[in-house]
């Protein structure tokens, strides 16, 4: 019984063996037969089958040892190979599972990126380099030069080499083509001998004469303008030196200050006169300026025979400027309480 039992245990695994086989084949058969692919267990299985993962990393190594060693060739304009390359890369990405492969995948685009790049820079500069002796050759040859005929046929035409007579018109009609160029006007009527329009003649127009009282009154008048201020000027310069003298006979040990001398504390008007004319004295010579122990200017006549050996040469002038805040500050630094230059007006009363 025991032998009966065992024999009819171990009978059961076998045919549920032979049954789980048939059932495996039936979906197998199924599902060829059916339009669904393959189940997630099989996809499973060759995520994990390391037969498939080891043959796709040594692909991956193959296609960078091959990028590597055929670098120079793959940088020929003519070779297609990186191409070729990055689809054979295209198509094993396609089974990457594993961070291994994943790795070998990107070390391959690195290595392909830094070829592309040097062709393509390789083309650039290629392209934008010209040669003029190149494009002279090739020129010559579309224009059908023949270097194959003999001296005498140069002789014979002239001396304009061995190009035919409608070389260039051959390149023209291939370089017409490059222009946008507006079409020929052409006159329905037929042409004409176009000539310049004669000359206009100009007509000169009689200029008014200016009337006799304007010739005779406006330049009396400016003549008239012209003496009295410069009489005036002149006037007031001699004023200026009388007092200056004057001070000077009267203590001539005694240097005479030229900031007290010009200015006039009651009036800024007056003392801007008073510089303007004293610089009358000193361009001329009748004065003279310089600087006293403590540099600060002083003023003091100079005498007929001093003016004649001086001369010109040894005169020296500036442009001073003053503002009526500078005149305050002059008057109080110096304590001027009274001018020294009355005006023509206090002389007169």
């Amino acid at each position: 019984m025991r032998r009966a039992r065992a024999s009819g245990d171990e009978e059961a695994p076998r045919q549920n063996g032979s049954a789980g086989r048939r059932r495996s084949e039936q979906l197998q058969s199924d599902g060829d037969d059916g339009d669904g692919g393959l189940g997630p267990a099989d996809l499973q299985h060759d995520d994990n089958d390391p037969v498939l993962r080891r043959e796709i990393r040594s692909k991956y190594r193959d296609l960078i040892y091959s990028v590597q060693q055929n670098r120079e060739d793959m940088l020929s304009p003519s070779n297609n190979k990186l191409t070729e390359v990055l689809e054979q890369a295209n198509k094993l990405f396609k089974d990457v599972r594993q961070a291994r492969e994943a790795a070998l995948d990107a070390q391959l685009l690195v290595v392909a990126t830094d070829l592309g790049k040097e062709k393509a820079s390789q083309l650039f500069a290629e392209g934008s380099a010209f040669d003029p002796t190149a494009f002279a050759e090739h020129l010559l040859s579309f224009m059908g030069l023949n270097r194959l005929e003999d001296e005498e046929d140069e002789q014979q035409n002239g001396g304009d080499g061995y190009l035919p007579q409608d070389a260039w018109h051959r390149l023209a009609r291939r370089a017409e083509c490059c222009f946008r160029t507006a079409p020929s006007f052409h006159y329905m009527m037929g042409s004409f001998h176009a000539e310049p329009p004669p000359p206009k003649q100009r007509i000169e127009r009689q200029r008014k004469a200016p009337s006799k009282e304007a010739t005779r009154i406006m330049p009396t008048q400016l003549k008239k303008m012209e003496e009295s201020h410069q009489e005036a000027t002149e006037k007031e310069v001699e004023r200026i030196l009388g007092y200056l003298k004057t001070y000077y006979q009267d203590d001539p040990t005694s240097p005479i200050s030229y900031y007290e001398f010009v200015i006039d504390p009651n009036s800024f008007s007056r003392t801007v006169e008073n510089i303007f004319h004293t610089s009358f004295l000193i361009r001329d010579g009748l004065a003279r300026m310089y600087l006293d122990n403590d540099k600060l200017p002083c003023i003091a006549p100079v005498e007929e025979g001093e003016v004649e050996a001086g001369g010109s040469c040894s005169r020296k002038q500036c442009i001073i400027s003053i503002s009526p805040k500078t005149w305050k500050d002059l008057i109080d630094a110096f304590d001027i309480t009274e001018t020294m230059i009355h005006p023509p007006s206090s002389e007169n009363e």
